[in-house]
């Protein structure tokens, strides 16, 4: 009988995966209508947007034909094809009327990145990522137009980092912070675990190579730590020991906003953020914790970054629904096959993962999926249904 047991109960762990997947199978599909905005699709694995088209496919959020959304196909931007050729869908060729219909037909939009292409990514030559001229990016003033009609039916509005910073021009930055009560504060950071030029070839060039220029050709730095970039090219770097108490930035959330979105107290963002404030129309749903001693509060101050600031703003009333996201939230490396069974989530601490990417996928199950998820869920119930 206890042989029997085990060998029961062997087999159940075992088919685990094939219930889970049926399950998924069998759900019912909720039609939505998601107009995904990507300028940033190097290859069409679609980096940028991955994880929102995840949680779709996840939930079930299908498009009117009830075809679920395909990462690859089912945005507005940039689409790389073979031997380096591409072409682009966007807004760019539509005039008031077209915009309009689009709109019309759409039920919400998610400006994932803006960033671009440039030219040396884009052709192979930048391993480094030294800065090129740019092929194709930045909000427009048709994007924005969108956003307004969008806005205007009440309907939802998600954007994230790099959404309004460069190459986006500044009177279409203004517009969108003006429509929207939020304001960049022209910095944007990111983690390193390994600021040692001599160990870490993944640092951007630019990075060095500007920091340099304004620090007496010195940099002094062998731990893991912060690189703050103005939008003027100034560059400051905090270090772990040297001016921070602890290395990585965190996201913290109050009990209210924990509950609402089932997001943890305290949570690491090991990737890139941006300094964004925002008006009192707003809620702000989580901030990002810099643990700064007197030094690295001492390089803030001067650069007049807050601490905390800003990690997730909300708006969500009746005269409209928007978030920001004050970090690159979408882009992280998830395996898209998982999205296919259903609770996958409940398994999550026993997913394969790796070690360089551990930090991040920790984030989306962590974060980004629990906080999105809740979003569309909610948006998606007060919507009249057919």
């Amino acid at each position: 009988m206890k042989q029997k047991i085990i060998i029961t109960a062997i087999l159940l762990i075992f088919t685990i995966p094939f219930w889970l997947l049926l399950i998924w199978q069998i759900e019912g599909k909720k039609e939505l209508k998601v107009a995904i905005v990507d300028k940033t699709v190097l290859t069409r694995d679609g980096t940028e947007h991955r994880s929102f088209s995840w949680i779709l496919t996840n939930r079930k959020y299908c498009k009117p034909n009830r075809e679920l959304y395909s990462n690859g196909d089912d945005y507005f931007g940039f689409f790389p094809m073979k031997d380096k050729k591409y072409y682009v869908v966007d807004f760019s060729g539509y005039d008031s009327t077209k915009l309009e219909e689009l709109s019309n037909r759409t039920d919400m939009t998610y400006y994932t990145d803006t960033y671009g292409i440039y030219y040396k990514e884009w052709y192979g030559e930048n391993p480094r990522g030294d800065r090129s001229s740019l092929i194709y990016g930045g909000m427009s003033e048709s994007d924005i137009a969108f956003i307004k009609l969008i806005k205007a039916q009440h309907k939802l509005v998600m954007s994230e980092f790099n959404t309004i910073a460069s190459p986006t021009s500044g009177s279409v930055r203004n517009e969108f912070e003006g429509m929207f009560g939020v304001k960049w504060t022209g910095w944007t950071g990111r983690y390193f675990d390994n600021l040692d030029t001599n160990t870490n070839k993944e640092l951007p060039i630019w990075l060095v190579r500007d920091y340099k220029d304004q620090h007496s050709k010195r940099w002094p730095f062998t731990k893991s730590g912060i690189a703050f970039v103005h939008e003027s090219g100034r560059v400051e770097v905090l270090e772990n020991k040297t001016d921070l108490t602890d290395e990585v930035p965190y996201i913290v959330t109050n009990s209210e906003n924990q509950k609402r979105f089932g997001i943890p107290a305290k949570e690491k963002y090991p990737y890139w953020f941006d300094v964004t404030l925002t008006s009192r129309s707003n809620n702000v749903v989580s901030v990002y914790q810099i643990n700064s001693n007197s030094r690295g509060d001492s390089i803030l101050s001067s650069m007049n970054i807050p601490n905390p600031f800003p990690s997730v703003i909300e708006h969500y009333d009746n005269d409209y629904k928007f978030y920001y996201f004050c970090g690159d939230y979408c882009d992280n490396p998830i395996q898209q096959w998982f999205s296919k069974f259903w609770g996958i989530t409940a398994f999550k601490m026993i997913l394969p993962t790796s070690r360089e990417t551990a930090e991040r996928e920790s984030f989306f199950w962590k974060f980004y999926e629990p906080l999105v998820s809740t979003i569309l869920d909610k948006y998606y119930e007060g919507l009249p249904k057919k």
